[in-house]
């Protein structure tokens, strides 16, 4: 098995490092996409003085990126957001809800969310209300709900549905009192002939 090699990132690399960082990756990843995109190279200590400064300059970006991303969570806690979509008479939507339609929709509304910091196990198929992660990093998270609703009026549909079922339910219930009527129709038929 190779060994892991160890590197000097020359630029932010996302769940790796930041620039300045001396990390130990594969020699395959290394090899293959850090090396040849100039985003690290062998660590010297001529170089990692070099990058002192463009390192203070990262970390001081990242904590005012958190600064931004904590400021957006408190405000997101208790967010509602609603989306119209087209679905059939069921509710079934004809496309579904995906990570992108969430961050839009927040973005929309004013909230700084990218498409990554949204969590879905799954899209959303129906129309109904859901609630859906919002999460930065690990201690930065928040719930939202997602309220998915029709582009049309289901609630005439959804009555005729339920007269129609109503109807076939009566129908059925006086097809029975005409069975039992008639089981018991010919039972006294045959009392009468026997008693005769």
């Amino acid at each position: 098995m190779a060994r892991p090699v160890e590197l000097l990132l020359l630029r932010n690399v996302e769940n790796l490092g930041i620039v300045g960082d001396i990390v130990k990756v594969r020699a395959g990843f290394a090899r293959n996409y850090l090396l040849p995109h100039a985003l690290a190279e062998h660590p010297t200590d001529e170089k990692v003085e070099a990058l002192k400064e463009a390192r203070a300059k990262a970390l001081a970006e990242l904590a005012a990126q958190r600064k931004l991303r904590e400021e957006t969570i408190a405000k997101l806690e208790g967010v509602a957001i609603k989306l119209v979509r087209s679905c059939n008479d069921q509710g079934v939507l004809y496309g579904s809800i995906t990570q992108r339609d969430i961050a839009d929709a927040l973005v929309a509304a004013g909230y700084a969310v990218d498409m990554r910091a949204v969590r879905l196990a799954n899209p959303f198929r129906r129309i109904g209300s859901y609630t859906c992660t919002i999460q930065f990093e690990k201690d930065l998270r928040a719930d939202v709900t997602i309220d998915v609703a029709a582009d049309r009026a289901l609630e005439m549909l959804q009555a005729q549905k339920e007269a129609e079922e109503a109807a076939a339910a009566a129908v059925e219930a006086s097809e029975a009192e005409d069975a039992v009527e008639e089981a018991k129709g010919p039972r006294r038929g045959k009392a009468k002939a026997a008693a005769e």
